[in-house]
């Protein structure tokens, strides 16, 4: 009976989950050989105008045989299929599980024909939050993702995720089955399987090289003959029926497919070259112009920061199809540590071509965001704004390090902030904790429910205020951010070396308090700061100050406020737009 009423609480939470989409996302990934202190990283971007920013939490439970589990569209919340569940499900804190192991995800759409979304199934989501309950590292999320495609359809779109553990770091793309052309007999002769959901390819990235993806599949050709090969015949099998999946846990293999990645775009006519020339990307999802300049360009900008050589990529991340493409993975000229991963994370084409500072959709204080749509149209001509990594929709962002010199519990953190990546702060909390601080708990507020106990919209009013008087009030922000992301750093540092010395019982006791300070510390700083900037900005004035406080008269009132003007070219430009109103005659 208990373990019935664990698995009814659990559909409950799904099924209560908040409507959301994070379709427009951002993943970064940084292998061990990359990292100062030889961790690895996934970052994550959750981009949506109606998801809703919080930190999900999906506790361990044993099951008896024979439970189901109701499978629920993250995107929708609407129910799709019920699965079998497993005996035994681990811990997951947002988007990493007790064993250190997180994944990431960007939907990059693909090919037209596989576009419409299919009843029931298991969407992108699902095969995420799933994966994590049941998988201890990155090659046995790759067999547990197989395994599903294998057995059941796929309901979203095409989808690129990011997984890593301790040692490796990982991208898998896949994309799901719709488009049906296939006659029996050469369904027969191409010894083709309509039963399984989707096609995919992995591939592990090498150590001390970064990748990125941003909703644009990123795998062109890949190793179809070379290390997995190696290691046959050592006797080591799955539970899927596949080559290059029977050895996946040999370390010589290092790129795993599905069998007909290849064989169903022969089938639908997308491919008729040779195998060893097959591309995932150029046939499921062909290079547009938006795929570049408003996807791959954002993994241009993060590539640029780390290796000074990328500057040869800027016409390719512009939207040139014919310009030298970008390849899947480079090596840094220096190893970045967490906090520069954070601030990759922050980013609008700043020392690029896109830069979003520099045209007059700033406006006079430089704001690099641009309003939706995204797309326009002005005298017949079709124009874009910039889609950056950081941008004003983003709902929850993380970095999810993995430390495997530490107790598992202790070596995974996952820097979880809300709202823009730009103006948030990444908050360390441990794989290990078994409940989440209030500021961060689902359920705690929603997109069209105010909660002032909610780290979600205590940083959209900061946020929202900022945006308007951008490049005066993002340093001050910026102040608060780097104090608390550096503090809590060292924090995480002494923290350890007490924590692994630490009995279970008392290790759990000590992570959740641990990463609970954390949050109320970062909570208070950011009310004061939205306490801050209210007062010393109001009404588009600056107030001076002296000695860490606002200047006032001799007789304790507020001393005249700085009323600085708009920059020159701003006075330009409302002279030629309205100048003969306004001109002094």
């Amino acid at each position: 009976m208990k373990h019935k009423k664990l698995f009814l609480a659990a559909v409950l939470v799904a099924m209560l989950m908040p409507l959301q989409s994070s379709k427009a996302c951002t993943n970064f990934l940084f292998t061990k050989g990359a990292t100062t202190d030889g961790s690895t990283m996934i970052t994550y971007a959750a981009d949506s105008h109606v998801l809703y920013g919080e930190l999900y939490y999906r506790r361990a439970a044993s099951y008896p045989a024979g439970t189901m589990f109701q499978v629920i569209d993250w995107d929708s919340g609407k129910p799709l299929i019920k699965i079998p569940q497993v005996a035994q499900t681990y811990s997951v804190v947002g988007n990493m599980n007790e064993h250190q192991l997180a994944i990431g995800e960007t939907t990059y759409g693909g090919r037209e024909e596989l576009a419409n979304e299919i009843e029931g199934g298991i969407d992108y989501g699902s095969l995420i939050y799933l994966t994590l309950q049941r998988a201890r590292n990155a090659r046995e999320a790759i067999v547990v993702l197989a395994g599903f495609l294998k057995d059941y359809p796929y309901h979203s779109e095409g989808e690129s995720f990011s997984i890593c553990d301790p040692n490796e770091v990982w991208i898998f793309e896949l994309i799901g089955k719709r488009h049906d052309p296939v006659k029996a007999d050469l369904a027969k002769k191409l010894k083709y399987n309509y039963t399984d959901g989707g096609v995919w390819v992995a591939r592990m990235i090498p150590d001390g090289y970064v990748s990125g993806h941003a909703n644009q599949a990123r795998i062109t050709q890949f190793p179809q003959e070379g290390k997995w090969n190696k290691a046959k015949g050592k006797g080591l099998h799955t539970a899927i029926s596949s080559s290059h999946l029977d050895y996946i846990f040999e370390p010589e293999v290092e790129c795993v497919y599905s069998n007909e990645v290849i064989t169903y775009a022969r089938a639908c006519g997308w491919y008729d070259g040779k195998d060893a020339d097959f591309s995932f990307t150029d046939t499921y999802a062909p290079l547009t112009f938006s795929g570049i300049r408003a996807c791959d360009a954002r993994v241009y900008a993060m590539f640029n920061r780390v290796n000074k050589d990328m500057k040869k990529y800027e016409r390719y991340a512009m939207g040139d199809k014919n310009a030298e493409r970008m390849p899947l993975w480079i090596k840094p000229d220096h190893k970045v540590d967490v906090h520069e991963v954070m601030n990759l994370m922050r980013d609008h084409y700043e020392g690029t071509a896109m830069d979003m500072t520099q045209d007059v959709g700033a406006g006079p204080f430089a704001l690099p965001y641009r309003w939706r749509p995204m797309n326009w149209e002005i005298d017949g001509k079709k124009y874009i704004h910039e889609r950056a990594t950081s941008t004003q929709q983003t709902g929850f962002s993380f970095v999810a390090q993995c430390r495997g010199w530490l107790p598992a519990r202790i070596g995974g953190i996952l820097w979880f902030g809300v709202d823009d990546t730009y103006s948030t702060v990444y908050c360390p909390m441990y794989c290990g904790i078994t409940e989440t601080p209030l500021c961060f708990r689902q359920g705690n507020g929603d997109m069209v429910t105010y909660s002032p106990t909610s780290a979600f919209w205590l940083f959209n009013r900061v946020t929202n205020f900022v945006y308007s008087r951008y490049k005066d009030m993002i340093v001050d922000l910026q102040k608060v951010q780097t104090s608390l992301e550096e503090g809590y750093i060292a924090d995480v540092e002494k923290f350890d070396s007490r924590a692994k010395n630490a009995t279970n019982d008392e290790l759990t006791t000590l992570l959740n308090d641990f990463s609970d300070r954390q949050a109320k510390k970062m909570m208070d700083q950011w009310t004061k700061l939205d306490h801050y900037l209210l007062v010393k900005y109001m009404d588009g004035n600056i107030k001076k100050e002296e000695n860490g406080k606002f200047k006032t008269t001799e007789f304790g009132g507020c001393a005249s406020p700085k009323q600085p003007e708009y920059p020159q070219w701003f006075y330009r430009q409302i002279v030629k737009d309205h100048g003969n109103v306004i001109e002094e005659k």
